[in-house]
């Protein structure tokens, strides 16, 4: 299946041509700065969390494509979910490295499994519930049933989630969510060991030495075609692959992201769900055999669609043949469950009926489309392959805030485990950082200080020591200060309410009318929103610690397990009891709130006046101020004010409309308790 020779006029052609796609794939799925800013800030978020951890605790990894760097429309968000408490070993020497007394041994028995497959015994008697309840006993020694173990911890994470192969899967807020519950091994698998020694190339050493030092890990499903399918386990190389996909160049990376497209947008377009039977996981196998094995000398802009090709090539023969080997186990193929006989036969002529087309198979792709066609009418077009030219400071700020802010809420308890996530994020800032992992690390910092300043207040609001009470206090506002300094606009709001909530309102409205006027500024980004010229020339060029302080305003966050304020008390109970962990409110609706609940202690019309802009904002906003999600506690909150304010008529129609919006928060039993309290 070797293409012929090609012409210089046509290689020309095509080398134009990959460079308009490159650029293209840059806008689609990212230049290597955005993919560095999304691995990067997701990298110290899970460090962050990990490591507040304890190994009786829940550990977690995000994977798939999300973690690689992606953000495709319509892909689904993969986690891995483990304990470090009952690690796995691969022979009964490797006991020496573990406490057998505090830890559950657990041995991976594979002589009996195909390739990448295996058994796990339990060696220690006392093991957690789950384990315990999915045993079974062969040959008079306890497995762990893989399918019993899925079952079993299929809702842990998301409630009414259902058995998708190792995972528990579903839908929350739109996004698909796949959650495997898996085993974790310290050692590098004996069954891949021929991985190692064919890395002459790549990865680099460094990179192979950190892959087989961090192990890999065991997700509930077994081989279709295994003698023990319900009780065995795959060995997982999630965090391998992570490693590998992070360690490619930009045309590497993206690649395999055409690749990825190609399959959804063309292979797969028109398919029903199982005649599927290729996935992006064969997509990014096929990229890493191609670059070890150095069959592409120069990945690079102008042999993208040349990459592209080899791969598909590759796919194609593995097709042809029957056997799709696994990167780090060849002799686990990867077909032999679902790609043989007559389906085989049917993916092979759909395949090939692409590759006889060649390259133009990708006008089939609306992604691609254009930029092919744009160099086809315009052969002498001149492109710029530069990055840093193809997306504009502003949108790469949007994008960075965006990826930080959605991160920036902490899963705290209590105060001492708020206390410590202050502590593990002051030892990281002495680690080796990237630009953005500090940017993370400081908006975090921002959000613990909030959560441990609210703690405290919560604590001691009913001692009647006034000498403790005014320690708490100074400790409590020093902390909220801090935040003020470093973190964004929006975060002095949350001194208002702190004074509102200890009486002062004074103090409250100064601050609430000094964050009005920075928040109207022109140039200040809300959330996804920004004028870009007003932006770029207030903050352009300017540190990204200082646009964040001075143009940036994002959704108040209310952890439902804090009191903030009494008058939301109902909704974060509410909210709680439906397993949402926090109220996001917009930092408008939340000032006018506070300045309409401040006012009606020292001011009649001014209470009127805040109430009345409260009620300008959700009725007239048009998604500038007021996203989708945050429609529904934006509604309750006017109703709130308006049954306050003695509006009954008013806050009857918010609730209603509150009922109306997207249940982003679940707060849906509060507002019909309030409409019931209206008579």
């Amino acid at each position: 299946m070797d293409s012929p020779s090609i012409s210089p006029q046509i290689e020309t052609g095509i080398q134009h041509m990959s460079e308009s796609v490159f650029v293209g794939l840059c806008h689609t799925l990212g230049t290597s700065q955005q993919v560095a800013i999304r691995r990067d800030v997701v990298d110290i978020e899970e460090i962050v969390r990990n490591k507040v951890r304890t190994s009786n605790q829940n550990m977690m990894m995000a994977s798939g494509s999300h973690r690689e760097g992606f953000r495709m429309k319509g892909s689904d968000v993969d986690y891995m979910h483990w304990f470090n408490n009952q690690p796995v070993i691969w022979d009964l020497s490797q006991t020496q490295f573990y406490n057998v007394h505090r830890q559950s041994l657990i041995l991976s028995v594979s002589s009996e499994s195909p390739p990448g497959f295996t058994l796990l015994q339990l060696l220690t008697p006392r093991a957690n519930n789950r384990v315990i309840s999915a045993l079974v006993t062969m040959n008079g020694r306890r497995y762990i049933s893989s399918s019993k173990y899925r079952e079993i911890t299929c809702s842990d994470i998301n409630p009414n989630s259902t058995v998708h192969g190792p995972c528990g899967s579903g839908t929350r807020d739109g996004i698909e969510y796949d959650d495997a519950h898996c085993f974790v091994c310290d050692f590098w698998p004996p069954s891949a060991s021929s991985w190692i020694d064919r890395c002459h190339t790549w990865p680099q050493p460094q990179v192979v030495r950190d892959i087989v030092r961090s192990g890999c890990h065991f997700v509930a499903i077994g081989h279709k075609l295994g003698n023990h399918e319900s009780n065995e386990w795959r060995i997982s190389f999630s965090l391998s692959e992570q490693k590998l996909v992070y360690s490619m160049n930009h045309c590497q990376f993206l690649t395999y992201g055409l690749l990825k497209l190609f399959l959804k947008e063309v292979i797969n377009y028109g398919l029903n769900k199982a005649e599927k039977l290729l996935c992006s996981y064969h997509m990014k196998t096929a990229v890493f055999w191609m670059i070890q094995q150095n069959t592409i000398p120069n990945w690079c802009p102008q042999n993208l669609l040349k990459c592209f090709w080899y791969c598909f090539k590759l796919i194609l023969k593995w097709v042809y043949e029957g056997v799709c080997p696994n990167f780090f186990i060849p002799e686990n193929n990867m077909f032999l469950s679902n790609i043989h006989g007559e389906a085989q036969s049917r993916l092979f002529l759909r395949l090939f009926g692409f590759y006889e087309k060649g390259l133009a198979s990708l006008l089939h792709s609306p992604s691609l489309r254009s930029y092919i066609i744009n160099v086809l009418y315009n052969p002498r077009l001149s492109i710029c392959t530069d990055e840093y030219t193809l997306v504009s400071e502003t949108e790469l700020d949007k994008e960075m805030f965006i990826e930080i802010f959605q991160r920036n809420s902490i899963p705290s308890s209590d105060f001492y485990l708020t206390m410590k996530y202050l502590n593990t994020v002051d030892q990281l800032t002495v680690s080796p950082l990237t630009q953005y992992q500090v940017l993370m690390l400081q908006v975090l910092t921002a959000a613990i200080l909030h959560d441990a300043a609210f703690r405290l207040q919560n604590m001691y609001s009913n001692t009647t020591e006034n000498k403790l009470m005014y320690i708490v206090d100074r400790m409590s506002c020093h902390m909220l200060k801090l935040t003020a300094k470093f973190g964004c606009i929006s975060d002095r709001l949350y001194i208002a309410m702190y004074y509102y909530k200890t009486l002062r309102y004074t103090e409250a409205l100064s601050v609430i009318e000094m964050t009005k006027v920075n928040l109207s500024q022109p140039y200040v980004m809300h959330n996804w929103t920004v004028d870009t010229e007003r932006y770029t020339e207030t903050v352009g060029g300017q540190s990204w610690s200082t646009k964040l302080r001075h143009a940036v305003a994002w959704n108040i966050t209310l952890n439902n397990r804090i009191i903030y304020i009494n008058e939301l008390m109902a909704e974060q109970m509410v909210s709680l009891q439906n397993l949402e962990n926090v109220l996001l409110i917009p930092p408008l609706v939340v000032l006018h709130m506070l300045e309409f609940l401040c006012y009606r202690h020292i001011d009649t019309m001014g209470a009127q006046t805040a109430l009345n802009d409260l009620q300008v904002l959700i009725h007239h906003d048009q998604g500038v101020y007021v996203g989708v999600y945050s429609r529904d506690i934006s509604w309750q909150i006017l109703g709130i004010c308006q049954q306050i304010s003695g509006n009954l008529q008013a806050a009857l129609y918010s609730y209603q409309q509150s009922l109306g919006q997207y249940p982003h928060h679940k707060i849906q039993s509060a507002t019909l308790m309030r409409i019931h309290e209206l008579g």
